[in-house]
Parts: C-alpha cells; structure tokens; sequence
C-alpha cells in the first residue's frame, strides 16, 4: 500500500485504516500480534511516532490491545468492530451525498430507490 501525502487524511489515519483493512481481509486475526509501530515506520517510510499514533487510535477504538512488553494484538470481534464503524461511518456520508446530488437532479424517492436497486442488481451479476 502507498500513502498519501495529499494532506487530506493524516498519515496516522491512513495507517490504521490500513491495519483495519488488514484485519478485515483476515490478513490479521484475533488475538493475533500486528506490526509494530518500528516496523509500520520502516515499511511506510515514515516517522515511528506517526506509526504509533495510528496504533494507538486502534487501541482506543478496543480494535487492538496492547501486552506490556509483548506488543499490540487484534481484539476479538475486531472485524465485527470495524464492520460497524465503517458502515456508520462511510455508507451514512455517501447516502447522504448520494440523496443531497438527487435532490439538486430533482430525483425523486421512488426513482432513487429504483436506481439503487438497479444498481445492485447489475453488481450482483458482475461478481
């Protein structure tokens, strides 16, 4: 993964959506150990302090936890977590853009959901 630097989302933001993706994907698993903030430093080119942000964002989320002396590990249901606070989060925004473009296209209700359901039936038969 490359990061950017468009100084739109902080670096430290992107390295924990990077760890939740990660997580996501099953890449990492509970109670499994993840990089360090040295590591995330060296593999991203990037300050260790940044990396340790990005980590402790994630702790203070309860996605990951830290061992005194062991390092961080993935919470359990650390998935399910990040499910949930992506769903709240990102679909709630671009629904919400979504219907603020249909409302300036004078889209109405009805149309709207017959787009969405198009829409997923095409993706439906793409997979």
């Amino acid at each position: 993964m490359k990061l950017s630097n468009d100084g739109l989302k902080p670096i430290y933001v992107q390295i924990a959506e990077w760890l939740e993706t990660e997580i996501m994907s099953g890449s990492i698993k509970d109670d499994e150990k993840i990089y360090s903030q040295y590591q995330l430093a060296e593999m991203f080119n990037i300050n260790p302090a940044t990396a340790a942000k990005g980590l402790n964002m994630l702790a203070d989320e309860n996605i990951v936890y830290k061992k005194r002396g062991l390092g961080m590990f993935v919470t359990p249901k650390a998935k399910e977590q990040i499910l949930m606070k992506r769903k709240d989060q990102i679909m709630k925004k671009m629904v919400f853009e979504l219907i603020a473009e249909a409302k300036r296209l004078e889209v109405s209700e009805d149309e709207l959901v017959v787009i969405v359901k198009q829409a997923m039936t095409t993706y439906k038969e793409e997979e």
